[in-house]
């Protein structure tokens, strides 16, 4: 059964990040976000989730974890895409509200399940996912590199580790483009598709976005990966670097088994 939750964990009241903006930015937004999202991204947002559930699915879980799940929406595609019971988790309840709602509709709902929960202090065991999942997170968390890290800490050895976030073009002319996009069309075509909500986001997002990267560029985000003991760390800048996916497999645990002697070969 699909539910919410409050989660209770030392530290609650410790601010992340960004988040009161988390919080702020995106209220009234829950009701219409997925639709609206394909539409301000000229469908690209649709391409990049289904990027991160084909990694995600590729290692025919059976548990899946999916963080900043807002509206549910990667949740349900892994869910549909694989046969795993997937647990989605967000700080922001209005969200999770509608996301609950989106559950309820579809025909793989009855192995999802929603909870209200922070990045940083996920209240799973060590291991306990096959996959884990992310979207848009990173920008309102204190310490990318130890939510990353707690991230990995859900997920089992050989599992993967998913995500997508918005980037910054490294291209000059296409980074031009979308300094203007982001800056200027994105705030107007906000407001004239959804509201105040909207136009309140398109004006934070760019802005958010290039911010991020000038504290945490690329190369930074596969060192903080690496660090938390991901491998095979690969990266894709999808639609002329408007949006990142990166995977990962956690580090398989060590043979604690002693090498026999003379194993390391024959002398002829």
């Amino acid at each position: 059964m699909a539910r919410t939750s409050v989660i209770d964990r030392p530290g609650e009241d410790r601010p992340l990040r960004g988040d009161s903006v988390a919080r702020a930015v995106f209220v009234g937004l829950p009701a219409r976000y997925d639709r609206l999202a394909y539409l301000l991204s000229f469908g690209q947002d649709r391409r990049w989730r289904r990027a991160v559930v084909e990694r995600a699915s590729a290692v025919s879980p059976r548990r899946v974890l999916d963080v900043a799940t807002g509206p549910a929406g990667i949740a349900l595609a892994v869910a549909a895409r694989t046969h795993a019971d997937v647990v989605g988790v967000d700080l922001n309840e209005p969200m999770l509200r509608a996301g609950l709602v989106n559950v309820r509709r579809s025909r793989t709902g009855g192995r999802v399940s929603l909870t209200a929960g922070r990045a940083d202090q996920l209240p799973f065991p060590d291991g306990a996912f096959d996959a884990v999942t992310f979207s848009y997170l990173l920008r309102y968390v204190d310490d990318p590199a130890a939510t990353i890290a707690e991230l990995a800490r859900c997920l089992r050895p050989g599992g993967v580790l998913a995500s997508l976030e918005f980037s910054v073009p490294p291209k000059p002319g296409w980074r031009a483009a979308w300094w203007c996009y982001t800056r200027l069309a994105l705030p107007a075509l906000g407001a004239i598709t959804g509201g105040p909500a909207w136009l309140r986001v398109g004006r934070f997002l760019g802005p958010s976005i290039t911010e991020h990267y000038r504290r945490l560029p690329l190369a930074g985000h596969v060192d903080a990966w690496r660090r938390a003991g991901l491998v095979e760390v690969g990266t894709d800048l999808m639609s002329l670097g408007g949006g990142l996916v990166m995977w990962g497999h956690k580090a398989p645990l060590p043979d604690p088994r002693p090498a026999r002697p003379g194993m390391a070969g024959t002398a002829r």
